[in-house]
């Protein structure tokens, strides 16, 4: 088969796979190996294609005409080819999270979850390897749509007003902001296609540039860039598997990717800082990442502090984007994949610790690592590697984005980042010293009275067992990666060095 095949095959594979999952549907086990072996398969065809683009070849998919010139075309970069491999890699880690948490916590509507879940998939891979801003945008709004009934999943009020703040905040974004940005770069450069060296590089000075770059920056929602960020903390109602798809598979992930696509390929990383067009962004990005950090550390609700926390760690990426020279967007691109490993992982323990206790606040964590100590050692390597602290893989994102920043006459970015690490360490680790160092808390009810669990409140915490091993088991992989990407650094920027490259 030849790259085209396998560019089509990523597409098709979860597509058909949705439609296999919906037929399977009254099945629930072959429904769910339905799910596995399909998110297996896709992962092993992306595969496929690494080798071409490490040898430094851009594989492409003959583009499909549709109107005015513009067409639905693939081609795959390094850094799409990065996106393609975490969106489809952690879809087979988050399938067998999912069959934990799904069945132990009898979420109704399991079927709707696992279709949407493969269309969400399918919009992630379209976007991973779009050649153009047009076939991006395409497949960006059907992320949107496809993953609105994962945010809506329990229908109830709570979800259908999360739903609703998810919609109004990234379609409003894309029709005010991102849409009028794609008709003005294509009547700039007169075509949308990703180009190294950026397609508006010679024909928009300084003012156009820094206007444009705003239209992209807030116009890509899913970036989650203050101040249009408050989606993300209402999405948290959604159930823990669509957190992660939100936070570390696929949706931010495709956020970020597009304001890294635009700054590298679009206007061109020269262009930037030779016009100074986006210093503004450097400073709104650092504003936001320690904004964001701060109201993480106020937050009681675990999933409300991940939410912020994701916030505050997109906008490193943002800000590497803003930098634009060649370590700063390393680093960046580095950080989509360390923070996809990191955060995961947390979001897998909240919901690990959700199912098995059913506590959702971090003030009712006291002494659960002592009964619940594989989930809470993998938070707590989570947790090291979003803190940037060696021998976790964190570290190296967040070092080639300071590096970027001092060569890029950014020299603010550096304590900028130690102290967004500070409270990064003041939001995450009194989550672990509540887990092992203090005694439970056996005078409150321990989460459970609020769900109608028949365990008692005054029963021992020695009770309390760990969640289904569907769910222990995918969140102890994702923690061991973080550590094992600490010793990949060099494979990592031998893939992604080839973003600033000409093809052949």
């Amino acid at each position: 088969m030849t790259p085209s095949d396998h560019i089509l095959l990523a597409l098709l594979i979860p597509s058909i796979g949705a439609v296999l999952i919906a037929l399977t549907g009254q099945q629930r086990n072959l429904r769910e190996t339905v799910t596995l072996v399909t998110a297996i398969l896709l992962f092993a065809n992306v595969l496929q294609i690494l080798p071409e683009v490490l040898a430094g070849g851009r594989p492409a998919l003959a583009g499909f005409p549709v109107t005015f010139g513009l067409e639905v075309a693939f081609r795959i970069e390094p850094l799409g080819m990065l996106f393609g491999l975490i969106a489809s890699g952690l879809w087979i880690v988050n399938s067998f999270y999912s069959i934990g948490y799904m069945r132990g916590n009898k979420e109704p509507r399991q079927t709707q979850f696992y279709v949407a879940f493969a269309v969400a998939i399918a919009a992630a891979l379209g976007i991973a390897f779009s050649a153009n801003l047009f076939t991006l945008f395409i497949f960006y709004e059907l992320l949107t749509l496809s993953t609105y009934p994962l945010v809506a999943h329990h229908g109830d009020a709570k979800a259908r007003q999360g739903g609703r703040v998810y919609l109004l905040i990234l379609l409003t974004t894309s029709i005010v902001f991102l849409i009028p940005a794609i008709l003005w770069t294509l009547s700039l450069a007169g075509t949308l296609d990703f180009t190294p060296g950026g397609i508006l590089a010679g024909r928009a000075d300084a003012l156009t540039t820094g206007l444009l770059l705003a239209l992209f920056a807030f116009g890509v929602g899913k970036a989650a860039l203050m101040p249009v960020h408050k989606w993300l903390p209402n999405a948290m109602v959604a159930p823990t598997p669509v957190s992660a798809l939100l936070h570390a598979v696929a949706v931010v992930k495709a956020g970020v990717f597009t304001v890294l696509k635009v700054s590298i390929y679009i206007f061109g990383p020269e262009h930037l800082q030779e016009t100074g067009a986006s210093e503004w962004l450097v400073y709104l990005a650092t504003f936001s990442l320690l904004a964001a950090s701060l109201i993480a550390v106020s937050k009681d609700n675990l999933k409300a502090r991940l939410a912020y926390s994701t916030v505050s760690q997109l906008a490193y990426i943002v800000l590497g984007a803003a930098i634009a020279t060649p370590l700063a967007l390393l680093g960046a691109a580095m950080h989509i994949l360390m923070h996809a490993f990191g955060k995961i992982t947390l979001f897998f323990v909240a919901g690990a610790i959700h199912t098995a206790t059913h506590k959702t606040e971090i003030s009712q964590l006291n002494g659960i690592g002592r009964v619940m100590p594989f989930t809470m050692a993998a938070f707590f390597i989570g947790a090291l590697s979003i803190i940037g602290v060696p021998i976790l893989g964190g570290v190296w994102s967040k070092l080639y984005i300071a590096l970027g920043g001092l060569s890029g006459g950014y020299g603010f970015v550096v304590p900028a980042l130690m102290i967004s690490s500070l409270l990064n360490v003041a939001y995450l680790m009194p989550i672990v010293v509540r887990a092992f160092f203090r005694a439970p808390d056996l005078a409150d009810d321990h989460g459970y009275g609020a769900t109608g669990s028949d365990v008692m409140p005054d029963e021992q915490p020695s009770r309390i067992a760990e969640a289904p091993w569907f769910c222990v088991v995918p969140l102890c992989f994702t923690a061991v990666a973080c550590i094992v990407l600490f010793f990949l650094p060099d494979a990592i920027e031998m893939l992604l060095s080839g973003m600033l490259e000409v093809p052949r």
